[in-house]
């Protein structure tokens, strides 16, 4: 005996579209000094958000407000799967120093110019006179504060003359007919190179979160900045505003943390101050030593209004 099985009729779908992400296609937006971003293509858009997180086929809800009110609880909650069903394909030139940091996040499909086949990019990032940073203090893998004009203006006046040089002795090498991937060696990392890099919106909000944040090297943060503020804010505005307001400008606590501003928030200064001696965040009240997480706690407080009840701050 058979059975006849239906098989299920195509479902007519529409790809979702974003208009205001269409309008930019393809356009350069400008970064650093030669550098740029541009949208190659992309997939999904806010309502693919809500879509996923209802496992539906359908458009999902006809109400904006609760759309927004979804995916407002899916960031808050930590429930990430629905903003992997985003994704966007960007076009990028950025210098090589940079792109060393870029390339660490892992969770992207990246295909890079290639200086093994192709000639490198005539191209390098300078600094300008005025832009020159000191190592910081604290954060050894930061900066704090910028050179003087004169200093500024010798650094950056050198570091063309360098530029000038390897760029030279490079298309030398290659006029020489020297094969290419050992011709670019001595090339500065500030050397621009161009890749093509594909991310999913939940990993794209982790990059960003990460490189838009100050503590970031400032050239990375220029990209992360024209990327999230001029791209994905027109791609999906609904999940960019909850990601500002749940992730960017949010004050994650420890239970440190929390513990100690309970007793601020009560009135128990000293009760405070002993939690802060017993976490080892502090020695003596009076005279604090350096701590960075100490220090990271008392960012946190500043941003809410709170007063910590040790030292000066």
């Amino acid at each position: 005996m058979t059975t006849d099985i239906k098989k299920p009729e195509a479902e007519a779908l529409s790809r979702p579209k974003v208009e205001s992400l269409d309008d930019i296609l393809g356009k350069p937006f400008p970064v650093l000094d030669d550098g740029f971003i541009r949208v190659i293509d992309y997939m999904g858009s806010d309502e693919s958000i809500v879509q996923a997180a209802r496992v539906s086929y359908g458009r999902g809800t006809k109400k904006v407000h609760e759309d927004r009110g979804l995916i407002c609880y899916l960031m808050r909650h930590y429930h990430t799967t629905p903003f992997e069903m985003c994704e966007i394909k960007f076009h990028v030139r950025v210098p090589m120093d940079c792109w060393r940091q870029w390339i660490r996040h892992r969770t992207a499909n990246v295909n890079e110019y290639s200086t093994r086949y192709s000639v490198a990019i005539d191209s390098a990032q300078t600094t300008p006179e005025d832009e020159w940073r000191f190592q910081a203090v604290i954060n050894r893998q930061g900066s704090q504060g910028f050179a003087d004009a004169g200093l500024g203006k010798e650094l950056t006046e050198k570091e063309r003359e360098l530029q000038k040089l390897t760029r030279q002795v490079y298309e030398e090498r290659i006029a020489k007919g020297i094969a290419r991937e050992q011709a670019r060696k001595d090339l500065p990392l500030s050397t621009y190179t161009e890749a093509y890099w594909k991310i999913d919106l939940h990993n794209l909000f982790h990059f960003l979160h990460l490189r838009m944040d100050e503590h970031a090297q400032y050239e990375i943060r220029q990209y992360a900045q024209v990327m999230g503020n001029q791209i994905v804010a027109k791609w999906v505005p609904i999940a960019w505003q909850a990601f500002l307001d749940y992730r960017v400008n949010a004050v994650p606590l420890t239970r440190l943390e929390k513990e100690i501003l309970m007793d601020i928030i009560s009135g128990n200064a000293q009760g405070a101050i002993d939690k802060a001696v017993s976490f080892r965040l502090i020695k003596d009240p009076t005279n604090l030593s350096k701590n960075l997480e100490r220090q990271e706690l008392e960012e946190k407080f500043k941003k809410m209004g709170v007063k910590v009840p040790w030292g000066n701050t």
